[in-house]
């Protein structure tokens, strides 16, 4: 039923705005390692250098506003090399979204599709013509299955390693300069 899509993506979009749940402990989504493992062998985008000394994973869509707000809000880190950024294709938020995410996914450069559709970032919109790639959207089904065993249902869901090393998983963006500096590090 059409009523029933547009209720669940009104209620992830809405869930991705409670800023409220915090930093949640690894444990709520099984051992550091084991979740830090497992999102390592998802199918992620780096945006970054590769031997940055802090990595971050976050589940996006592209059709999330506040996917995009932590994007640009994590340029500074990212720019100067203190972080990168390691972006989980979902396609959860609405209707254009698994298309839009399984092109960015299968682009030819899929860190410079991604970053052109953050600096246009449009929720909705149309998506890229691109036609259906297969292999991106098995990748996608598992990204979006690895974030649900994680403990989330909305985007962005953060996972970074705080100052002792424990893996940490925040739901939606930071939300306060501090909050951005416990995830990306000191700027």
């Amino acid at each position: 039923m059409p009523w029933r899509n547009k209720a669940r993506a009104l209620l992830r979009a809405f869930a991705a705005a409670v800023l409220l749940l915090g930093v949640l402990p690894a444990a709520a989504a099984g051992t550091g390692n084991e979740t830090w493992k497992a999102l390592g062998e998802s199918a992620w985008i780096p945006d970054g250098r590769a031997n940055a000394p802090r990595v971050v994973y976050v589940f996006i869509d592209p059709n999330c506003p506040y996917c995009s707000r932590f994007w640009s809000d994590a340029r500074p880190w990212v720019e100067s090399g203190k972080v990168q950024l390691r972006h989980v294709m979902v396609g959860i938020l609405g209707s254009t979204s698994p298309a839009k995410a399984a092109a960015i996914l299968s682009a030819k450069d899929p860190t410079a599709a991604l970053a052109a559709n953050e600096r246009h970032h449009s929720p909705g919109g149309s998506a890229p013509h691109a036609g259906t790639d297969a292999a991106a959207l098995a990748k996608l089904k598992a990204n979006e299955a690895l974030m649900r065993r994680l403990g989330s249902e909305a985007t962005p869901t953060v996972f970074y390693r705080d100052s002792s090393g424990s893996v940490r998983r925040l739901l939606g963006a930071p939300a306060s300069p501090e909050a951005l500096r416990e995830v990306l590090g000191p700027g």
